[in-house]
């Protein structure tokens, strides 16, 4: 009765013979066939291709944004040179002006000199400022609406003769 019950199965008839496995040429170290066996292929080849449709999705939409800074930048530098060729001989700022005229611009106050002759059209809206690589020019209303047609932050000041005055102040008020 040494027979094991595979050998008292097989002679009673009701196992089939087992059949001889093929050996491979080449086994694979235990350690490697066991960490074979407990990792499935397809599941690492997809999570593979994953990542590299995400690396080429941030890639192409990396070349996106850089491309669109670039369009940026070059229609801000064509406005510039527009606005510069728009201006040039145009301004009327006077060296030896001397009439402060305050605003208000980027959050501060800033001041443009200007002549006692020139003050007056400036408050009535006849003459306007822009602003032009960081200097504060004066020109006419004629020259300032054509600059904000091209740039609009390069319009400063452009008073409003209609506009009702800021302050609620009576003008027969005597201080």
């Amino acid at each position: 009765m040494s027979d094991s019950l595979r050998d008292q199965l097989l002679k009673a008839g009701f196992a089939a013979k087992p059949k001889p496995q093929p050996k491979p040429a080449a086994q694979k170290p235990s350690h490697l066939a066991h960490a074979a066996k407990t990792r499935p292929a397809a599941p690492d080849v997809d999570l593979a291709r994953a990542y590299a449709r995400r690396a080429q999705a941030e890639r192409a939409e990396s070349a996106q944004a850089q491309r669109e800074a670039e369009r940026v930048a070059r229609e801000k530098k064509e406005r510039k040179q527009k606005l510069a060729a728009l201006l040039a001989g145009k301004a009327l700022n006077d060296g030896d002006a001397d009439t402060p005229r305050h605003f208000p611009h980027g959050n501060k106050i800033r001041r443009i000199y200007c002549t006692a002759e020139q003050l007056t059209p400036l408050n009535r809206g006849e003459l306007a400022v822009v602003q032009l690589a960081g200097r504060y020019l004066l020109v006419t209303r004629e020259v300032a609406v054509q600059a904000q047609t091209i740039q609009p932050e390069a319009l400063v000041l452009l008073c409003d003769p209609d506009a009702p005055a800021e302050d609620d102040v009576p003008a027969d008020l005597m201080w």
